[in-house]
C-alpha cells in the first residue's frame, strides 16, 4: 500500500457513506471504513477526528455565508442579501452535491446525535449571519431575525430540493419559499372568536 494517497480523503468518504447506508452509522466502525476504502486506520485519523466528521468535516457553508456577506456591498438591502447570498451558495455549495447530500440527509435522519450536530450546525450558520449583520452595523435583534429567516429559507428550501425528482435548481427554490413565508407574513389573520 502506498505511504501517501492523493484521493485517500475522497475514498475515505466513499466508503464511510457506503457503509453508513449500508448498514448504519452507529453500526459502522473507523477500521470496516478503511478496510473498505483500502487504507489504514491511521490514514482516516489523519482526515477526520471521528466517524461524524466524515459527515460534517467538509461543509463549509458558514465560512461560505460569512464571506459572502463580507463582500457584498454595503449598503446592500438585508434581504436582498440573504437572498442574494443563499442562491450563491447554493449554487457554488449545494447544486454540484445533490446525490451525496440526499444520502448524507438519511444517514442523519436515522441518528439522535447527527441530528442533534445537524442542528449545532444550522445555529453555527445563525451565529455568523448574525454577527456579520452586526458588523453590517444592525441591531443585534434585527441582526438575529435576518439570520433566522436566512437559515429557515435555506433549510426548507434544501429539503424540498433534496425530495424532488426534477432539474429545478435550488436557487429557484430559495426565491419561491421566499414568495411563500412573504405571502404568509401578509396574509391578515382571521377575527377572533369572542
Amino acid at each position: 500500500m502506498a505511504r501517501w494517497e492523493p484521493d485517500a480523503r475522497q475514498r475515505l468518504e466513499r466508503a464511510a457513506i457506503e457503509l453508513f447506508t449500508e448498514q448504519g452509522f452507529a453500526a459502522t466502525t473507523v477500521p470496516e471504513i478503511t478496510a473498505r476504502a483500502g487504507l489504514t486506520t491511521r490514514t482516516f485519523f489523519r482526515h477526520f477526528a471521528d466517524k461524524r466528521e466524515v459527515l460534517f468535516a467538509e461543509d463549509r457553508a458558514t465560512e461560505a455565508a460569512y464571506r459572502l456577506m463580507g463582500e457584498a456591498p454595503p449598503d446592500a438591502d438585508p434581504l436582498t442579501l440573504i437572498v442574494a447570498g443563499l442562491r450563491a451558495l447554493a449554487a457554488e455549495r449545494f447544486e454540484p452535491r445533490r446525490d451525496d447530500l440526499r444520502a448524507r440527509r438519511a444517514i442523519i435522519r436515522s441518528d439522535e446525535g447527527l441530528r442533534e450536530r445537524e442542528l449545532r450546525k444550522r445555529g453555527a450558520l445563525h451565529d455568523v449571519v448574525r454577527a456579520a449583520f452586526i458588523d453590517r452595523g444592525l441591531a443585534p435583534a434585527t441582526a438575529a431575525l435576518l439570520a433566522e429567516i436566512g437559515a429557515t429559507l435555506l433549510y426548507v428550501s434544501l429539503e424540498e430540493w433534496l425530495d424532488r425528482d426534477d432539474a429545478r435548481p435550488l436557487a429557484d427554490l430559495i426565491l419561491d419559499t421566499l414568495g411563500e413565508l412573504r405571502a404568509v407574513l401578509t396574509v391578515s389573520p382571521a377575527p377572533a372568536d369572542r
